[in-house]
């Protein structure tokens, strides 16, 4: 077989077997698109014959090419993972990639914002109105849950339980997951639901579950939850940037500055590993200073 039907096979393999979101199938198809350009370049047409060697002379280009340590690193964790497949079903005898080291990659502090900033933008909405009510509803929501933008937006009326005060979340590789919301959310979903989302559905010729809606009384997309978030922080007069990520990011840091434990906080975000919720471990300034006035003798 040529390299487009093992890349095929692979594709395949990554969306059945392992339920892989089309994100990452994207990120796949690039990296092994980089690699099989590379192998026509240096004359390879079989797979098997890739060694520890032409690995090295495939690293050297990518880092010619400017290429983060972190982009580096993903490239060659996929083709660990491709080569991995192709071992399994006998196409190759080895796994070259096994011996190779992957970069290491600098851990950046996620951008969070403080819980004064977090008011401000709870302060903007007009509660009158829809949008406002909307909006209002979408940012408790995501603050409140620290769910990912995508599993806001999959949310459906059906999803929530204001009994116990649980929505229903489908996570990454359609994993579902419940989590808590309290009294703030509550009452900004139920006034959404009971009122403006009523209106808004009403501007539409079809109707939807979905529970965001946009101004059209259409399921609200990404692209509109962005606008909604940079529309806040023009109105709250705040000079940072917030993309809906920053809110989960805010969400975890002050769970776990407030005292909440990292596997509590893994279960809350539907981290599959604990490495991945320990980037949160960081701590504000204001913080530590606060544990050191109540803890240190000469404070």
């Amino acid at each position: 077989m040529n390299f487009h039907q093992f890349q095929k096979l692979f594709m395949e393999y990554l969306q059945i077997e392992k339920n892989a979101s089309p994100y990452t199938i994207t990120f796949y198809q690039d990296d092994l698109d980089t690699f099989f350009l590379f192998l026509k370049r240096e004359g390879i047409e079989d797979l098997k014959e890739v060694n520890y060697a032409i690995i090295r002379v495939f690293l050297t280009e990518l880092y010619e090419q400017k290429l983060s340590r972190r982009s580096v690193s993903r490239k060659i964790s996929s083709l660990r993972t491709f080569y991995r497949f192709l071992d399994r079903e006998g196409y190759v005898e080895s796994n070259p990639f096994l011996s190779v080291s992957l970069p290491k990659t600098e851990k950046k502090i996620p951008g969070f914002l403080y819980e004064e900033e977090i008011e401000r933008l709870f302060s903007v909405s007009d509660l009158h109105t829809p949008l406002g009510q909307r909006n209002q509803a979408l940012l408790e929501l995501l603050y409140g849950t620290g769910i990912r933008i995508s599993e806001c937006l999959k949310i459906t009326l059906g999803h929530l339980d204001f009994s116990i005060g649980t929505a229903l979340v489908m996570g990454k590789g359609s994993k579902e997951r419940y989590v808590p919301f309290g009294d703030y959310a509550e009452n900004a979903l139920k006034q959404y639901i009971e009122d403006g989302r009523q209106q808004l559905l009403s501007k539409s010729s079809t109707s939807t579950d979905a529970l965001f809606l946009n101004a059209r009384g259409q399921a609200l997309s990404p692209k509109g939850v962005r606008y909604i978030l940079n529309e806040m922080v023009k109105k709250a007069s705040l000079t940072v940037h917030v993309h809906p990520h920053k809110l989960r990011h805010s969400f975890a840091t002050h769970m776990l500055n407030a005292g909440a434990d990292l596997r509590s906080v893994q279960e809350l975000l539907g981290h599959e590993h604990l490495s991945s919720t320990q980037i949160y471990t960081h701590v504000t300034k204001d913080h530590l200073r606060n544990i050191y006035l109540k803890s240190h003798p000469r404070a």
